[in-house]
């Protein structure tokens, strides 16, 4: 039994991994006009790059650099220090742990995973978790970090588009499981969430075209999705998974 599901399982990887560069190719091709829009939109409003990399961590706990639209002013992390008094987590919010290290040397030791040249060492590994959780537990309504053209491909995720060439690259695919920042990768290392790791990192996946807009959301919810599409991935549901991406692609919260 053994044999003739691995054999299943390599002919869908192989037939997913052309599916994704064949459509990944074109797309990146055929949106070439709608990314120069949006480049020139982002430079007409503020200086800086026109894409952002934020290290991720994808299937096999593989870190790789995310790439993005840029949304914010490049100026964002000078205003919120200035702006730590709206910030709707607070101060003494339990969620709010981004200024404290709740990981010491020792529980890290051993824990190195792969980057993009090879293992990342327990201090970088600290490091870059916590800048992430400091960037992560910030909430402010009307955030005046986000450009206007930031905002607007926020909200019809046009901003995930250059993740297209992540895909190129073999970092993700089409459809899989979101990849994680690295402080919330920790997290999921339980036998119940560990499995979402087995499958590649998408652009989008179960969780986004079933529970995206519906507010806060279960985070058990998401991690159960996550597991259930690692194990039970294939063609077919891949899929449906993107025929349905267009109605979840447009997002309700002002995020």
């Amino acid at each position: 039994m053994t044999a003739p599901f691995s054999l299943n399982k390599n002919i869908y990887r192989l037939a997913k991994r052309a599916f994704d560069l064949v459509v990944a190719s074109t797309l990146l091709f055929l949106l070439s006009p709608l990314f120069l829009l949006v480049a020139i939109l982002i430079k007409l409003e503020s200086k800086g790059p026109i894409f952002y990399a934020s290290k991720r961590v994808g299937e096999a706990y593989k870190i790789f650099d995310f790439y993005k639209f840029r949304s914010m002013r490049t100026d964002a992390d000078q205003l919120l220090e200035n702006m730590k008094q709206l910030n709707q987590y607070g101060a003494n919010d339990s969620t709010n742990v981004a200024f404290s290290n709740p990981f010491s040397w020792e529980e890290k030791k051993g824990n190195e995973l792969v980057g993009d040249d090879g293992y990342i060492n327990n201090e970088k590994w600290i490091e870059l978790e916590l800048y992430d959780q400091q960037k992560a537990f910030v909430k402010i309504k009307n955030d005046p970090r986000i450009t206007k053209i930031g905002q607007f491909i926020r909200n019809t995720s046009i901003d995930e588009l250059p993740q297209l060439v992540n895909v190129l690259k073999g970092d993700m695919s089409l459809v899989g499981n979101r990849p994680l920042p690295l402080y919330e990768a920790v997290k999921l290392t339980s036998d119940e969430a560990i499995g979402r790791f087995l499958a590649p990192a998408g652009i989008t996946g179960l969780w986004q075209v079933t529970e995206r807009g519906k507010g806060k959301g279960d985070p058990n919810s998401r991690k159960r999705l996550d597991v259930n599409y690692a194990l039970k991935a294939n063609f077919l549901l891949d899929m449906w998974i993107l025929l349905r991406t267009p109605l979840a692609a447009f997002q309700q919260e002002n995020v």
